[in-house]
């Protein structure tokens, strides 16, 4: 998936060199036809507009896409207990989109207007696999690298309990992406902006739950959710890379070593006729910041963060408003050790916030300020044309400003148009090489397909 921000935490351990496919990363599509014919339901029935989920949508996320209203094929065994049910056809589904990107100032020694076609293009095998386990798994073709691999995968069991005299679900899910499992529209891997252009400069700085380990990990998390208030989730990611050997060795860099912990909580009720959720999410993991080597030293990162969201009906409109804030800790002492980094102790925070008005579902008009700060480091944010820092500064700020127009609910037109009052700390010549922030302001057209 397309990552908002986590190059300078790739950059801090090496990552970036190592990751083989998807170097822009792939846009979510947690709306695809697999669950509509599944469901014989609309993308309505789980969606205010791709991939935001409703409430209905959340519970059919929660309970392991395992809802089905069509054929299937069933067994029982002697004792009663179901042990088949399959649907009679695969249910695969195909995403494309297209897109053109401006810069308001060209990169050095490039054109303008650069067009991808295709930009991505995905093919989803999802749905019920059994009556408690169901799939969300997604193969992408990369166009900048040529390389096709594993894409968002989120692999679920869930079934429903009492706790307390209430109802509840609980359940695990096997993913490679931390936070593609969330069930909120506000943390990293589900959150706005859903697309952005993959030749546009980005910010350099970004933290590690920030999807800068996307398709990098596998975790094995267990959540609840109990009563329509609480939610929690806990467990733990190892390093799982993509285009790498499976037992590391010198030719692999930026290793996560042993298991990172991850957490979830959340609490969640409704407002009038609104919904509320307010939560946390989280993880730490060590990492080694250049070749592996066995037993060699690690940096060290954990990340807190805060969300919430607000969902609201206005007539046959909708309107969200949600945002998350994430404080990253860090120990880069084997970093400064490498001469890879100035400073040993440091922080990065990053904010993002939206409001989101979608129109009977036709349209959407989202605002979206985001901001990133953090502790300067010359090494780590150096000076360099168009992604480098003049001061050292990670410091970024800006707005997004997208429209989208959905002639059908599997079809979306997008505009969106990002603006930077700051980039790498600086708003005039903030590389060093002359460019100022506003030169990265950035048109971005693009068209989405999902069939």
């Amino acid at each position: 998936m397309r990552s908002h921000g986590g190059s300078a935490w790739a950059t801090g351990i090496g990552v970036a060199g190592a990751a083989v496919l998807l170097a822009a990363g792939a846009s979510p599509a947690a709306a695809i036809p697999s669950f509509s014919r599944q469901t014989k339901l609309p993308c309505s029935a789980c969606h205010t507009q791709f991939p935001e989920l409703n409430s209905f949508g959340r519970v059919f996320k929660l309970n392991g896409y395992t809802l089905r209203m069509i054929e299937t094929i069933e067994s029982t065994d002697t004792t009663g207990h179901q042990d088949l049910a399959i649907s009679l056809m695969p249910l695969p589904s195909v995403m494309m989109q297209a897109s053109e990107t401006y810069t308001a100032r060209p990169q050095p020694g490039t054109t303008n207007g650069t067009v991808m076609l295709p930009d991505q293009l995905s093919v989803f095998l999802a749905g019920a696999i059994t009556p408690k386990v169901g799939a969300f798994i997604q193969v992408t073709y990369d166009p900048q690298s040529g390389t096709v691999g594993m894409d968002n995968t989120d692999i679920r069991y869930a079934t429903p309990i009492t706790l307390a005299s209430q109802p509840g679900v609980f359940g695990l899910t096997l993913n490679n992406n931390p936070t593609v499992q969330d069930i909120w529209n506000a943390s990293p891997a589900w959150g706005f902006p859903y697309v952005g252009s993959a030749v546009a400069p980005t910010p350099a700085a970004g933290t590690m739950v920030d999807g800068a380990l996307a398709q990098q990990v596998a975790g094995l998390t267990a959540y609840l959710f109990w009563n329509d208030l609480v939610y929690a989730e806990f467990g733990g990611y190892r390093w799982a890379p993509q285009g790498a050997p499976a037992l590391p060795d010198a030719s692999v860099s930026g290793v996560v070593e042993g298991i990172a912990p991850y957490w979830r909580v959340a609490l969640t009720r409704p407002i009038g006729s609104g919904y509320l959720e307010v939560g946390t999410y989280g993880m730490a993991a060590h990492a080694q910041p250049g070749s592996f080597v066995s037993g060699g030293p690690t940096d060290s990162y954990t990340d807190v963060a805060l969300d919430a969201e607000y969902q609201v009906p206005v007539g046959d409109n909708n309107l969200t408003v949600a945002g998350t804030w994430i404080h990253e800790s860090r120990n880069l002492s084997a970093s400064v050790a490498a001469g890879t980094a100035a400073v040993a102790s440091q922080s990065v925070n990053t904010i993002r916030a939206r409001a989101t008005y979608m129109v009977d579902q036709s349209y959407a008009f989202t605002v979206s300020p985001f901001a990133t700060t953090g502790t300067a480091d010359t090494l780590l944010y150096a000076p360099a044309a168009v992604g480098g820092s003049a001061s050292g500064s990670p410091n970024s700020t800006g707005v997004v400003l997208q429209a989208d127009w959905n002639p059908w609910m599997n079809t979306r037109l997008s505009l969106q148009y990002t603006v930077y009052t700051k980039f790498n700390g600086g708003t005039t010549n903030y590389d060093g090489s002359g460019r100022d922030a506003s030169a990265n302001n950035t048109l971005y057209l693009q068209a989405w397909l999902m069939f």
